[in-house]
């Protein structure tokens, strides 16, 4: 992350007093706009987070907006705590701002639960209209847009991967969310596909981090075991899930890169930070007078497949040239 982004968007994040008279000189040239910004789990210190929040600024100045001269970002942490998310939400709304912006599922149903006037525009979300955010896909109908995650596809592509860098798998336990549609039918998606490639399916709740450290370990008392973190896998824990692969030697497949880079084996997923820099042009529409309502849903355009090598090798797997060969990055 660029040192001059990342810069602007921690003082986009702070919501400061000191920021205002600053603030009431730039609005002498040009009225300031006001964003709230609601996370769903990420700290405000989280590498990841801060990644994203850059991408976000980084659209946003594409399309003209700079921080401090015609735009405030006001950002509140949720930390995957629903009562925590509902309480920011209300924060936000009480700051008046000219449009919301929610990061993940649970920011979206806290803002949309906490008001149906004020503009609200979404990312890496899984499935809007199941989860009763928009009317469909195309006419959203309502006071929320945005950009969708995932498509349920995806848990075949995840499978494939597994069983190409470890054909003896044939047990597979799947992180799922233990909340929402969203779980159940990707689940249920992942379900349907696993008798192709002769795996059977465990799924296994993320509500603590003591469940899951005790359900990986009595799955890992069996052989042939892989595990499958796909989206609704909380990214806030992806260490825990890295490092509980590691200790039972279990192949893993993920959902974003981020799990990659701090240690786990493959990922395939959309390239989130493209989500957060196209999801600002949205925001861009909105406080140009467009309507939520009028701007369509949008589906990721950019998917990677990241491999970590140095994983690969202390679980003596080796990478087949078929998996290289679609990788978008390696990490040694």
């Amino acid at each position: 992350m660029p040192s001059a982004i990342g810069r602007r968007w921690f003082i986009a994040g702070l919501g400061s007093a000191a920021a205002w008279p600053l603030v009431a000189r730039a609005q002498q040239a040009e009225r300031m706009r006001r964003i709230g910004f609601l996370w769903s789990a990420f700290p405000a210190d989280d590498p990841e987070g801060q990644a994203r929040g850059a991408a976000f600024i980084q659209g946003l100045e594409a399309s003209g907006w700079r921080i401090g001269h015609n735009l405030r970002i006001d950002h509140r942490w949720g930390l995957s705590n629903g009562e925590r998310l509902r309480r920011s939400a209300e924060e936000l709304i009480a700051l008046a701002p000219d449009v919301l912006f929610g990061a993940g599922g649970a920011a979206t149903q806290a803002l949309q639960q906490a008001t149906g006037n004020i503009p609200i525009v979404f990312t890496n979300v899984p499935d809007p209209v199941a989860s009763g955010y928009v009317d469909s896909l195309a006419r959203p109908g309502g006071n929320l847009t945005g950009f969708m995650n995932i498509e349920y596809g995806q848990g075949g592509k995840w499978l494939e991967l597994l069983k190409q860098l470890s054909p003896q798998v044939t047990r597979v336990a799947v992180f799922r969310t233990v909340v929402g549609v969203f779980g159940a039918s990707q689940f249920a998606a992942i379900q349907a596909v696993a008798p192709l490639f002769g795996v059977e399916i465990t799924p296994i709740g993320t509500r603590s981090e003591a469940e899951i450290e005790r359900a990986v370990s009595e799955f890992a008392r069996s052989p042939n075991g892989g595990l499958l973190a796909p989206f609704g896998a909380d990214t806030a824990r992806r260490n825990l899930f890295i490092r509980l692969a590691d200790r039972h030697r279990l192949p893993a497949v993920y959902n974003n890169r981020i799990f990659i880079a701090e240690g786990g084996l493959i990922s395939y997923g959309p390239d989130i930070l493209d989500l957060y820099r196209r999801s600002a042009s949205y925001v861009d529409r909105v406080l140009r007078g467009e309507r939520p309502a009028d701007l369509p849903v949008q589906a990721p355009t950019k998917y990677q497949t990241v491999i970590n090598l140095k994983t690969a090798k202390a679980l003596g797997l080796d990478i087949p040239a078929s998996v290289f060969a679609r990788a978008d990055e390696v990490i040694e």
